[in-house]
């Protein structure tokens, strides 16, 4: 497994003013951040602006990341939405290759209750050829992966990691901090924006 431990940094999708994207200025923010000293980098995340890229754009991102990355710190997607079975048809029509880790974000909008958020994450995971890092930011989805969801996932599927927790809830990191499995990781992070 690839070490997802010490600093993430989630890259912007740089654009040309006629809107479509900018590799050569990606191209220098991926060496930018890796030069200083970023541990894995995380693309097409909120940050990255992949609910605005289509599917062709998406697939472009994914294959020069790799390419820039070179190997040289873990590369992170993000794939997540509120409709389960069409994350799993991005992820099935990706070519993943390179890529170490799925960051996925729960479900927004919808607002699920607990349970729909644990089958959401397992046919995710389940379809999955790479591990997983679920993604808790109610204050962009409106709701919330309780710490108890949390670790049900990371103690019952194998492939799922990690958690970046953006609930902004001390005592329910504290809580998954506890009583997490020993491998399974808690990444901090929050868009406050």
């Amino acid at each position: 497994m690839s070490n997802f431990r010490g600093t993430g940094v989630a890259i912007v999708t740089p654009f040309h003013k006629e809107g479509n994207i900018d590799f050569k200025s990606f191209a220098r923010l991926v060496d930018y951040q890796i030069v200083n000293g970023a541990d894995f980098l995380v693309f097409m995340g909120t940050t990255g602006e992949s609910v605005t890229l289509n599917h062709d754009e998406q697939q472009a991102v994914i294959r020069l990341a790799v390419e820039f990355v070179a190997g040289r710190v873990p590369v992170v997607v993000g794939m997540g939405g509120n409709n389960t079975q069409a994350v799993v048809n991005k992820i099935s029509d990706s070519d993943l290759d390179g890529v170490d880790a799925i960051m996925s974000v729960s479900p927004y909008y919808n607002k699920p209750q607990q349970k729909g958020i644990y089958q959401h994450f397992k046919t995710i995971a389940a379809a999955s050829p790479l591990p997983i890092i679920i993604y808790n930011v109610p204050s962009r989805t409106g709701s919330n992966i309780s710490a108890e969801t949390t670790l049900e996932l990371a103690h019952d599927i194998h492939n799922i990691i990690a958690i970046k927790e953006a609930s902004r809830d001390m005592v329910q990191c504290a809580r998954i901090i506890k009583d997490k499995p020993a491998d399974f990781l808690v990444i901090s992070g929050d868009d406050v924006t």
